[in-house]
Formats: C-alpha cells, structure tokens, sequence
C-alpha cells in the first residue's frame, strides 16, 4: 500500500512540476502587425485554459478515500478505483462549470493586403473600420487598438 501510494504520490509531483516547466523562460519577440478590421463575428469560447485540475484532485481525494477501505489487496484495488473514480468525476465537474464566455472572430486586412482571421475575447473597443495592431501569430494572435 505504501509502494502504490509513494508511486501514485511521484507521479503527481511529476505531473506538477512539467506543468511549471513550462510557465517562464525567455520568450521569442512579438510579432506586430497593422491594418484594418473588416469583419467582427460574435462567437462563443470554450474556457481558454482546461489544465486538468479537477482530475487532479478528484482522483488524489477518490485515492485517499479508498484508502480508508478494506485491507491487503483490497485496500489497493480499493485505492486504484478511488483514484480513476475521482478523476473522472473531478474532471467532470471542471468541464461542467467552466463557463463559456463570449469572444470575436476578427477579419483583419494587413497593410500588406494579407486578410487574417483571429478569434479571441470579446473586446466592445474594436469596431469594423477600424485601425488596429495584430500581436503575435498562430493561437497566440490578438487583436488591438492602435
């Protein structure tokens, strides 16, 4: 049992720092872009973020609560199934009430006569017609007044 929980542990902490790994550190120049907006669409987002948290949890508390039952084998197979239980189940809850919010898909006309499309978070201050700056490329594109 205490194998499975030290292993069950490892991973976690694993899962945790490869998740940091990935916050800092030096980023490449911003690319930016002028032109005019020439098409504003409403449009509805998915959270921006689905980091698996709910899964983490759940499955560290479906694991801790299957720890209280049975013994031997039984205990292990009880904390196994804890574990899968409460991911499933915390990952749920996290898609469940992870609202949508409301965001833009933006038809942009570059200086350069390039159209480019980005959806992003709704902003009331953009409006067709207008001049603006397009940041950065790929799904990291936004759209801003200049």
């Amino acid at each position: 049992m205490n194998r499975l929980l030290s292993t069950f542990s490892a991973f976690l902490l694993a899962m945790l720092l490869a998740g940091c790994a990935g916050m800092g550190g030096p980023q490449a120049p911003a690319e930016i872009r002028q032109g005019r907006i020439e098409q504003i669409t409403p449009v509805q987002l998915d959270h921006p973020h689905q980091l698996g948290v709910g899964a983490i949890l759940g499955g560290a508390g479906g694991a801790a609560i299957g720890s209280l039952i049975g013994a031997g084998t039984g205990k292990d197979v009880a904390i196994a199934i804890g574990a899968i239980a409460g991911a499933v189940g915390g990952q749920y809850a996290e898609n469940k009430y992870e609202s949508r919010k409301p965001g833009q898909q933006i038809v942009v006309r570059l200086n350069s006569g390039v159209l480019v499309v980005v959806t992003q978070a709704a902003n009331p201050a953009l409006t067709v017609g207008q001049r603006v700056y397009v940041e950065g490329s790929g799904q990291n594109a936004t759209v801003v007044p200049q």
